[in-house]
């Protein structure tokens, strides 16, 4: 069943077909466009409280793409994919399925950390949890009537190292150090929360429509992963190295073609370390981050993709000097094209 046939439409599927090609293409070495990579879609919205009435909010998002934004697509300068996205508080989704108290105030959401010790974090019950399950019925009803056009982005399932910040704060980085056999318990947990989370969105949404998070900005081809990176700004190298890497690689590989890591921070020190990640195949860069595209174009892999979100300290015209537009997707909105010399 289908709320409305125009998200079959052949033409639109076709057109979204064909920038997920060249997208593909950009990642396999094979880009052979004139233009720039340049990625800025748009995002349904709906009416209804989507915490209480998840099934009508989807509805009311895909009405607003077939009346409103369906024909985006059909773009022949910039990929401008179409997507629904349901990301329950925020990114605080997972701190809450671990039994955090969550909170709304001053236009966000917050946390408050555990009192529980590090080492002894349970795992929920996924099927008995209000949180994961809210999100899991907005998703069958996308998969039960959203047609074959429009993206699906996921909640902010995060990364371990972002979900355990935001359960102990700095007391986790402490343990690291001090205990690492007993952080290592904790991380590990979540790690497994977040994979089984993955799994079960892979489970029910297609894979040509599944997105992760911030699936307007952060569009990969059909396949691929993604975490958040924002507080490895927080680790040195090598703790991160020793500690973390292998967690977000296990949680890449959910995705038969691994993913992205988001950046936000300073996290040159990771450089190296992301190069041997073979699981890694992109990097999302804005604000702080972005500043640093030199470092991470040079020292990544000649595979690994940089998504750009340009600013005052790294402009697209710097990004095209830099790059040559090799390996780049810039993520703006921007009109016209940016021609490869």
């Amino acid at each position: 069943m289908t709320l409305y046939p125009c998200l079959n439409d052949p033409g639109l599927i076709a057109a979204r077909d064909a920038w997920f090609g060249k997208l593909q293409s950009l990642f396999d070495g094979t880009y052979r466009e004139p233009r720039a990579f340049v990625l800025n879609g748009v995002l349904a919205h709906g009416k209804s409280d989507s915490y209480t009435h998840p099934e009508q909010w989807v509805d009311e998002c895909l009405a607003d793409i077939a009346e409103n934004k369906a024909n985006a697509i059909r773009n022949d300068k910039k990929f401008v994919p179409v997507c629904v996205e349901f990301g329950p508080y925020g990114v605080h989704y997972i701190d809450k399925i671990l039994g955090a108290e969550v909170f709304f105030q001053d236009g966000q959401w917050y946390n408050r950390y555990l009192t529980t010790p590090i080492g002894e974090l349970p795992e929920p019950d996924l099927d008995n949890n209000e949180t994961f399950q809210l999100s899991i019925r907005a998703a069958k009803r996308f998969a039960e009537v959203g047609g074959a056009f429009p993206l699906y982005g996921l909640p902010t399932i995060a990364s371990t190292l972002n979900i355990a910040v935001n359960l102990y704060g700095q007391e986790i980085l402490v343990e690291m150090l001090a205990d690492p056999d007993n952080a290592r318990r904790d991380l590990e947990t979540i790690n497994r929360t977040l994979i089984r989370i993955h799994e079960a969105f892979r489970a029910i949404l297609p894979k040509e429509q599944l997105q992760p998070v911030i699936s307007w900005a952060r569009t990969q081809p059909p396949g691929y992963g993604q975490l958040c990176g924002c507080t490895t700004q927080l680790l040195s190298g090598e703790l991160y190295r020793d500690m973390i890497a292998d967690l977000d690689e296990d949680l890449l590989n959910v995705y038969e073609h691994g993913g992205m890591i988001h950046l936000c921070g300073s996290h040159a020190q990771h450089i190296g370390t992301f190069r041997n990640m073979k699981s890694l195949k992109a990097l999302q860069l804005n604000d702080r981050a972005s500043e640093d595209l030199q470092l991470y174009f040079d020292g990544l892999r000649d595979d690994q993709m940089i998504y750009l979100c340009p600013c005052e300290g790294m402009t697209i015209e710097q990004a095209m000097k830099i790059t040559g537009g090799r390996r780049l997707v810039i993520c703006a909105g921007i009109e016209g094209e940016i021609p490869l010399k």
